[in-house]
């Protein structure tokens, strides 16, 4: 089975509790995960062809299928199962509107939620959720 990848701001508090919510949850062991900012992460914007420079979003990489902001949200609650993919009672909202919402907390994150001087680095037991 292919893992789904998800990137994320390895210096964002909002982030980085957000992935550990997920590793939580993720019964299945569908998730690994990569900073934007480490050697893997970087790896994956240049196969995707994406500017690093304009990413604030959490991206989720699902095989060859890439998914950005409110999509990427929503696919991975989809995932983690129930209570959680009843966030997929939003996918009935524009898109519009849900991008919106999520860049208006995407851009006020550090602000809300502070940010660390350096990314995350996993605890040995969860090493193979990483990857480096």
């Amino acid at each position: 089975m292919n893992k789904k990848i998800i990137l994320f701001d390895g210096v964002c508090n909002l982030c980085n509790s957000t992935v550990n919510f997920i590793i939580e949850y993720d019964k299945n062991d569908f998730f690994r995960f990569a900073a934007l900012q480490s050697e893997q992460g970087k790896k994956f914007q240049t196969k995707f062809g994406l500017n690093p420079k304009e990413l604030n979003s959490v991206i989720l990489i699902d095989e060859d299928k890439i998914y950005f902001k409110s999509d990427a949200v929503l696919k991975i609650s989809d995932e983690l199962g129930f209570p959680f993919n009843s966030l997929n009672w939003f996918s009935f909202l524009p898109k519009i509107f849900k991008t919106w919402v999520y860049d208006l907390v995407a851009k006020n994150r550090y602000a809300i939620f502070g940010k660390k001087d350096v990314c995350r680095i996993p605890t040995p037991e969860l090493r193979s959720k990483f990857l480096e």
